[in-house]
């Protein structure tokens, strides 16, 4: 009975520096993907302290799944602004990808300086058939929750064939997918009702500090003045972050391009990491050739190592391509590389924190459930087909190691990936092991094959 009361009472304040020690903890700990990511914060800050309700809570990543960019970040930077104004915001959020930038930045430089060992590359070998599986696994979980009617299965087959056969730019794919969504929803609105909302509420862990019916705080108020502030401040620390880069390194310099287009990939990372992946890696590899095709496989075995989202492959993808460029002359490769992956991280979060910034107070002007639009819904069918894309990449180069888009199936094909890929497919799809898990096993497995073969 006293503990049903106790839950009746809703938690003493939190201070600023008791959450931060919490977000720092998070982000050591936020493994799994955003799916995992927003079920170690439901547990541990609806259900166990009960910083805030099941629908507040559910509120707010309702939001973060309509923008670009990491959902599971802007929901910690949301709760974060929310709770302590925003340097809470900021604490959070920052704490989130801080730990995995540095832990990236160190296995990056092993994986450089020293991959070609027969320990490192034979735990490559088997995380890569691992990563191709979870890859699939993606595709199939988020096609399951939202390819509900044949014409969202259309459009998703229609994306896998755009960038699959016709190599059309993933921005492209998404904006045909948005307006496609557009139209359909208008011409038949059933067909494009599934959105990307995760519900209202149905459960209540008792009294908490942001409940339901808790007014909104005075910082969280809409007005027009903050929006413009908010938004002027966001663009002036971007005008002056890539002002600073042309000046010290010019304009057509690696650093230059990497802030410009890791900005643009912020801005298109609907669907999560998986589906702006092919996106980086067509302008990473093919276009700046920043690293190669299985350098960026590697990469994303690494990030799926690693907490934080999984989209901080982009510091990887930073590491390896100052390194390679040599940026700052031939004895500084550790630090053109780690400047790379800072310049990387920066430009692609940043946008994060001020759409948050910018939209928390619209989001709180209301409490109840956010309308998902009919072009998200295509969007989001879309991804399904790019994510798929993507599994198939990976799959050809793990298979057929040697092969080339001119020849794609020449060289010898290997099998012990594909066992090793298999098995890891089955311990996910069948067994619902965790990613870690099989990214481990599998490790193991490589280091077997080869040290026996």
């Amino acid at each position: 009975m006293s503990d049903q009361l106790d839950h009746r009472i809703a938690p003493p304040a939190v201070t600023l520096t008791e959450a931060f020690w919490y977000w720092l903890k998070l982000g050591f700990i936020s493994f799994g993907g955003p799916a995992g990511q927003i079920a170690i914060m439901h547990q541990d800050l609806v259900e166990r302290k009960r910083w805030i309700s099941e629908q507040r809570f559910l509120h707010a990543l309702n939001y973060c799944m309509v923008l670009p960019g990491p959902e599971a970040q802007q929901l910690a930077i949301y709760i974060g602004w929310l709770m302590h104004r925003t340097w809470g915001g900021i604490i959070a959020g920052g704490l989130f990808v801080l730990p995995s930038l540095f832990i990236l930045i160190a296995l990056s430089w092993i994986y450089i300086a020293y991959g070609n060992l027969p320990v490192v590359a034979g735990l490559l070998y088997g995380i890569k058939p691992a990563v191709t599986a979870v890859v699939m696994f993606a595709a199939y979980r988020i096609g399951s929750r939202a390819l509900k009617n044949g014409a969202l299965w259309a459009i998703a087959a229609a994306a896998f064939v755009a960038i699959f056969a016709l190599k059309l730019p993933f921005p492209l794919i998404v904006i045909a997918a948005g307006v496609i969504g557009y139209i359909g929803g208008r011409v038949a609105p059933d067909k494009f009702a599934t959105g990307g909302g995760h519900g209202k509420a149905g459960k209540s862990y008792g009294a908490a500090i942001i409940d339901d019916t808790t007014p909104t705080p005075v910082h969280a108020l809409f007005s027009w003045g903050r929006f413009v502030r908010v938004l002027i401040v966001g663009l002036l620390i971007w005008a002056c972050a890539m002002g600073l880069l042309i000046y010290t390194t010019g304009g057509n310099s690696v650093l230059t391009q990497m802030g410009w287009f890791f900005t643009n990939a912020a801005l298109l990372t609907f669907g999560g990491a998986y589906a702006v992946l092919p996106y980086v890696y067509q302008a990473a590899v093919g276009e700046f050739q920043w690293l190669t095709a299985t350098q960026m496989i590697d990469g994303l075995a690494l990030g799926e190592t690693t907490p934080g989202p999984l989209i901080m492959i982009v510091a990887f993808v930073g590491f390896v391509g100052g390194w390679a460029k040599a940026l700052f002359g031939p004895d500084a490769l550790f630090l053109a590389g780690a400047a790379a992956a800072t310049v990387a991280t920066f430009f692609t979060f940043l946008p994060s924190f001020v759409f948050i910034l910018l939209g928390g107070p619209l989001v709180e002007s209301t409490h109840g459930e956010l309308k998902f639009t009919a072009p998200l819904t295509g969007i989001t069918a879309a991804v399904v087909g790019v994510i798929l894309n993507l599994a198939v990449f990976f799959a050809w180069h793990v298979l057929w190691p040697s092969a080339t888009e001119a020849a794609p199936f020449s060289g010898h094909f290997d099998w012990p990936s594909l066992i090793i890929g298999v098995a890891a497919g089955i311990a996910l799809f069948r067994f619902k092991a965790g990613v870690i898990s099989v990214i481990a096993a599998c490790a193991a497995a490589g280091l077997l094959v080869r040290f026996l073969l």
